[in-house]
């Protein structure tokens, strides 16, 4: 599930999605937002231009020059943020046609009086920032623009050339048509090229997207930063207790008392034999030894779900293939990993899928299930879906929204796509450095 017109194009099913269209659109729209702002930049930098012009004409004194620059400055400085302002409030819209990752907006300050704001909005980084994409926007963006219009002309002239031959020779730069025989191979290749310009549109609407973004994303400044590290340090080092907490609970639990619970149930089957049948102590003894092994099976699932055995010792894919054979419904694992993830990043996984599978059988009405878990450069991914009725929903008690916190804790993320009807497909991402 892409999240961007870039990382879309590497589908399959690319041309048949919504991100081809939702390129064009982004493209198309970004003319009047360029022509809207490139007016009010002319005015900024008319000082700038007259300058320039007595410069190469040799007609600028040393006063003038500096005259000028001056204005120039003043006038970049004093307007440039005010005027970049209203575009980037567009442009982090816009944004979401080919960018479905949320956007901060620009930190401005709304509290206080007007002289305040302006300020802020002129001494900010973020200010400064989204002029720079506005001059971006005035300047790269129409070359960029431009190449491509004349690249979908060429394409569309050569998949029409015999056609437009007939009323005159095409000339293409370098070569010119005159005739339809001539124009055959071009009309083969502008036709086959037809089918690359979904892909053109989507590389062209993805990188201005990706300019945007960087330029209109505000970094934190150096305290926030400082802390932001020192919290995700503190959540490194709580994860590896409670890891370290957790497998120590299990280790007390199997070498403890489950050694002296197996002990019990043993002493109470010998006093078994050894009592006269059918009689009140040999009955009593007789409840008693069949409690101790109900009591020693729900402490073994107790440690099993604590920690399971298999996933210590054999690893994450075994683990979730011993998951499938007990879950309520026919699961397909496929699960694949060419190194052994952290252990506590195989946990999260596998504790997903477990409460996933619970899910399924719970809420999902469905009749089958697959599991997949690969490694994405240094991520795992982990998905499970179903073919049940779908309308998977965080507040209805289903267990999802403990998955988003437990993934959460590990700086993954989770994705759930369930329409109606289904089919449901959960999709975990846990960095695994």
């Amino acid at each position: 599930m892409p999240v961007s017109a870039l990382a879309s194009v590497r589908q399959r099913r690319f041309p048949l999605t919504a991100w081809p269209w939702r390129s064009a659109g982004y493209l198309v729209t970004t003319v009047p937002v360029a022509m809207g702002v490139g007016i009010p930049l002319l005015i900024l930098g008319f000082p700038w231009a007259l300058l320039l012009r007595r410069l190469s004409t040799g007609d600028a004194g040393p006063l003038d020059s500096l005259l000028l620059l001056l204005v120039g400055a003043g006038l970049v400085a004093g307007l440039g943020p005010l005027v970049a302002a209203p575009v980037a409030v567009v442009e982090r819209l816009r944004l979401r046609l080919v960018d479905d990752r949320p956007l901060a907006p620009g930190r401005v300050v709304f509290s206080g009086d007007a002289v305040r704001r302006l300020r802020h909005r002129l001494g900010g980084r973020v200010g400064w920032r989204e002029f720079a994409y506005a001059v971006v926007l005035v300047t790269a963006v129409p070359v960029l623009y431009g190449a491509l219009a004349v690249t979908l002309m060429l394409i569309l002239v050569c998949a029409g050339a015999p056609a437009l031959v007939s009323d005159g020779p095409i000339s293409l730069g370098v070569v010119t048509i005159t005739t339809a025989r001539q124009a055959i191979p071009f009309s083969v290749a502008g036709t086959g090229a037809l089918f690359a310009v979904p892909y053109l549109l989507a590389l062209v609407a993805g990188a201005h997207g990706a300019a945007a973004r960087a330029l209109l994303t505000t970094a934190p400044d150096a305290a926030l930063r400082a802390e932001l590290v020192e919290v995700s340090r503190s959540r490194a080092r709580l994860v590896d207790a409670f890891e370290a907490e957790r497998r120590r609970i299990e280790r007390d639990l199997h070498d403890g008392a489950q050694q002296k619970l197996v002990g019990l149930t043993l002493q109470l089957g010998l006093a078994r034999l050894d009592l006269p049948p059918a009689t009140p102590a040999a009955s009593a003894v007789a409840t008693a030894h069949d409690q101790a092994k109900q009591l020693m099976a729900e402490l073994r699932e107790l440690i099993h779900g604590i920690r399971p055995q298999v996933l210590t010792e054999l690893g994450l894919p075994a683990a979730l293939r011993e998951l499938a054979r007990g879950a309520p419904v026919p699961v397909t694992v496929r699960a694949e990993l060419p190194r052994r993830p952290p252990g506590h990043v195989e946990a999260t996984g596998y504790f997903v899928v477990a409460e996933a599978l619970t899910n399924v059988a719970k809420h999902g009405g469905a009749t089958c299930a697959t599991v997949t878990a690969h490694l994405d450069n240094a991520t795992l991914v982990v998905e499970v879906a179903d073919d049940g009725r779908g309308g998977a929903d965080p507040s209805g008690g289903s267990g999802l929204t403990g998955l988003a916190d437990r993934v959460a804790v590990m700086d993954g993320r989770m994705l759930l796509s369930s329409p109606a009807g289904g089919p449901t497909i959960l999709r975990v991402e846990l960095p695994c450095p």
